[in-house]
């Protein structure tokens, strides 16, 4: 396989994560709670993919394997929880601005774990990723815009695990077949996130049923795909790249929200989507795109 075909899955697995933050906010005006809406994502995610594991190859794994691969799922629930509570004292706009820090969060990563520098395409698609970020987000053409201290502690907490779920899900468990590995990653997501938020709602028939729709999108695909894109291609692009191709999240999320939600959209919003796309380009303008992936070139990113 080549190097441009893991990009595109890391890139896919973005999009997957820009998908929804649309069915949430469907979720919550059908009047579903923060618990049940993120309760079933999770349950219905996470037996997805094992129903799909059973029909893939699988490894024999180790008690060591299989709990080293549940505690790396942590940080993706972590992320939905974090980012979930920052939203209750942020405005949508500034809970994604501070969520969008993984972004060079995911380079001093791999700088201080693998010693790897960032090169300067990197540094360059990084700040132009947070400079479209601020445009998409619409802040810059927003009025009063809410804030408080504490909900950007969470939103930048949200940030450090989902770029920490993006570096373990492409270190951990490199040898296990990327759909057994999805299904160890969600299940341990799905174990914070029930620790959390309890689901009770499991116990209201009319809740379960009215929230499956919602939650078979989410858990599709805010559970299953993106660990299972991850961990095709993260272990052969590297954190710091892999966080720049998963900034896909915001211009799907935009694009969605005025298809579906049928949102306006203002036209600096569409100049912040061309900035994280152009930095995307920016940021994987040194992939051998024609050659397959070599271990010396794998180092060099």
């Amino acid at each position: 396989m080549k190097m441009w075909h893991y990009a595109c899955f890391v890139f896919l697995a973005g999009c997957c994560f820009g998908i929804l933050s649309t069915f949430v906010k469907l979720a919550y005006e059908a009047g579903f709670t923060v618990g049940a809406v993120t309760g079933g994502q999770f349950l219905i995610g996470t037996v997805l993919i094992f129903v799909l594991s059973c029909f893939t190859k699988r490894n024999k794994l180790t008690f060591k394997e299989m709990r080293n691969l549940l505690l790396t799922g942590i940080p993706m629930g972590l992320t939905g929880i974090f980012y979930y509570h920052s939203l209750q004292t942020l405005d949508a706009s500034l809970a994604i601005i501070f969520l969008f820090q993984f972004i060079w969060i995911g380079a001093l990563l791999e700088w201080i774990l693998e010693k790897k520098r960032t090169s300067r395409e990197k540094k360059v698609a990084i700040c132009i990723l947070l400079i479209g970020s601020l445009f998409a987000t619409g802040l810059l053409v927003e009025g009063n815009v809410r804030f408080s201290l504490n909900g950007a502690l969470w939103g930048i907490l949200a940030a450090f695990s989902f770029a920490t779920f993006i570096y373990v899900s492409g270190t951990v468990g490199r040898a296990v077949p990327p759909v057994q590995k999805s299904s160890f990653l969600a299940l341990g997501g799905f174990f914070i996130v029930a620790v959390w938020f309890p689901p009770v709602f499991l116990l209201e028939g009319s809740t379960v049923m009215g929230v499956f729709p919602y939650s078979f999108v989410l858990g599709l695909f805010g559970v299953a795909l993106p660990p299972l894109l991850f961990s095709i291609g993260m272990p052969h692009i590297g954190a710091g790249l892999g966080t720049i191709l998963s900034a896909s999240e915001l211009p799907v999320a935009i694009i969605l929200s005025t298809v579906v939600l049928s949102e306006t959209i203002h036209w600096t919003q569409w100049l912040g989507v061309f900035l994280i796309i152009l930095g995307i380009v920016v940021g994987n303008s040194k992939l051998k795109f024609n050659k397959p992936i070599t271990e010396k070139e794998e180092a060099s990113l």
